[in-house]
C-alpha cells in the first residue's frame, strides 16, 4: 500500500501545482483546501507527510499543527510548511515551535521540494518496517512466553506424574516416603506426635472378581476421595498399591483420640458405595483394616515406622478385619 501525503492549501491552482510536482513520488495525495477538512482527514487516514499552507482562512497553518500535536495519534505526523508568507526567520521559528518539521517557502522550488518529500517518505518507510519487526519481535517474544510457559506445564505434569498414582491422583509410595520422612524430622522440633495407618480395604477382591475391574478401579476412586475429604490439612494420604493406602495423622497428642480418629475413618469407608459393574448398577459394601504405629524418639527411621504399621495391619486382618489396632 502507497504512502499517503496530505496537501493543504486554500488555492486550486497550488493544489494542482503540488499534484503535478508530485506526481511521480511513489505516494497517494489526498487534498483538502481548508483546517477543518484538513483535521477531518487526518483523523480518517494516516498520512506520512503534510504539506500545509500557513496562510488560510478561518483557521491558519499553526492552528491546524497546534491541534494536530494535541492528539495522541496525530502528533508524530511531520509537517512541512508550504507558504508565501512568514518568510523570515521569526516566523520561520514559530512554525518549528508549533510543531512543524520543515519550512518551504513560494514560489516552491521543484527540486527542494521533491527532495524533501523523498527524506520523509523513506523515513515513514523506514520507520514502518521498523514498527513491522518490533510487531514480529513482540509476536515471536509472546509465542516463546507461551511455549515455556506449555514446557513448564509439561514439566509439572511429569513431575506431578512421577509421584502421584495415576487412577485416584492421591500421592504414590514415593511421595508417601518422603512426607513420611519429613514428618520425622519435623517432629522433635514441633514436640507434638503424629501417626502412621496402614489401611487395606476388606471385600475389595469381591468386588473385582464379581463385577469387573473397571468397578474395581471406580471403587478405589471414591475410597480415595473419601480419605481426601474425611482428612484434615495438614494429615496426608497416599496410595501405596493395590487397596493399600498409608496415612499420615499429625498432632497426635494421645493413642486414645488416634484411636477413635482411626475407627471415625474405618466408619466412614465402610458405608456403602454406589457403583456399576459388568452387570449394571450394584451397591459394593466393602470395610476397612486399619494398622497404626505412634511415632516416638524409639522409632529410628521411616522403614522401622512403616514396619511396625504393617505388623499392626496384619493383627487387625488376623483379628477379623473391619478394625483398628495400634502398636505403640
Amino acid at each position: 500500500m502507497l504512502p499517503k501525503i496530505l496537501v493543504v492549501d486554500d488555492t486550486p491552482a497550488n493544489l494542482v501545482a503540488m499534484r503535478r510536482l508530485l506526481a511521480d513520488c511513489g505516494a497517494q495525495l489526498i487534498e483538502a483546501t481548508s483546517g477543518n477538512e484538513a483535521l477531518a482527514l487526518c483523523l480518517d487516514h494516516r498520512f506520512a507527510l503534510i504539506l500545509l499552507d500557513v496562510n488560510m482562512p478561518d483557521m491558519d497553518g499553526f492552528e491546524v499543527v497546534q491541534l494536530l500535536a494535541e492528539t495522541d495519534q496525530l502528533r508524530d505526523t511531520p509537517v512541512i510548511f508550504v507558504t508565501a508568507a512568514y518568510a523570515d526567520d521569526m516566523n520561520r521559528l514559530k512554525g518549528y515551535r508549533f510543531g512543524a518539521v520543515d519550512y518551504i517557502s513560494k514560489p516552491v522550488n521543484d527540486v527542494i521540494l521533491q527532495s524533501k518529500v523523498r527524506v520523509f517518505l523513506e523515513l515513514y518507510s523506514a520507520r514502518a518496517q521498523l514498527q513491522l519487526a518490533m510487531d514480529e519481535l513482540s509476536a515471536r517474544n509472546q509465542q516463546l512466553v507461551e511455549e515455556v510457559a506449555e514446557r513448564e506445564r509439561a514439566e509439572a505434569q511429569v513431575r506431578h506424574q512421577a509421584t502421584h498414582d495415576m487412577l485416584t491422583g492421591l500421592p504414590n509410595r514415593t511421595l508417601f516416603h518422603d512426607r513420611l520422612r519429613t514428618a520425622i524430622q519435623r517432629a522433635p522440633r514441633h514436640g507434638i506426635g503424629f501417626a502412621l495407618a496402614l489401611l487395606d480395604v476388606d471385600g475389595f477382591k469381591q468386588v473385582n472378581d464379581r463385577h469387573g475391574h473397571p468397578a474395581g478401579d471406580a471403587l478405589l476412586i471414591v475410597i480415595a476421595e473419601r480419605l481426601r475429604q474425611h482428612l484434615r490439612v495438614n494429615d496426608s494420604v497416599a496410595r501405596l498399591g493395590g487397596d493399600e493406602f498409608a496415612l499420615i495423622l499429625e498432632d497426635i497428642s494421645d493413642t486414645g483420640s488416634l484411636l477413635d480418629r482411626c475407627r471415625s475413618i474405618g466408619a466412614m469407608l465402610a458405608e456403602p458405595y454406589p457403583l456399576q459393574g459388568r452387570n449394571g448398577d450394584f451397591v459394593a459394601n466393602v470395610s476397612a483394616s486399619i494398622g497404626i504405629t505412634y511415632h516416638d524418639d524409639s522409632v529410628g527411621n521411616d522403614e522401622a515406622l512403616i514396619q511396625a504399621a504393617d505388623r499392626a495391619l496384619y493383627q487387625a486382618k488376623e483379628g477379623g478385619k473391619n478394625r483398628c489396632v495400634l502398636v505403640v
